[in-house]
């Protein structure tokens, strides 16, 4: 299960980078980073092009999946937190191992019997 986390990471990452790209590459009222591509850009990804958009639309959807997969996988799984072993308090110092004395959880100093 984790190789199939681990891909489905990967397809994730890789799908929101090239999601990055192929939004920046659509021309927008002002040109785009199609438009740096010289003509050979906006031949291929033009202002009125279907198949930047459905490429887009296809990326997106693919970023989707793999996020809702990735999320639905590792939602049960354990995550170690600083705060799990809050119960487990010494009341001791560990000079005084086994004597009962020492500090309580409060920290003030234990005064005799």
């Amino acid at each position: 299960m984790s190789l199939l986390i681990s891909l489905f990471y990967i397809v994730f990452v890789l799908s929101a980078v090239v999601l990055i790209v192929v939004v920046l590459l659509q021309e927008g009222k002002g040109g785009g980073f199609g438009q740096a591509l010289g003509e050979h850009g906006q031949q291929t990804f033009g202002v009125g092009a279907k198949g930047i958009n459905t490429f887009t639309g296809y990326t997106a959807g693919v970023f989707l999946f793999s996020a809702l997969f990735l999320h639905i996988m590792t939602r049960n799984q354990e995550a170690g937190s600083v705060l799990d072993g809050e119960g487990s308090v010494l009341t001791t110092s560990p000079g005084d191992a086994g004597s009962g004395g020492g500090l309580p959880v409060g920290g003030a100093p234990v005064e005799g019997n």
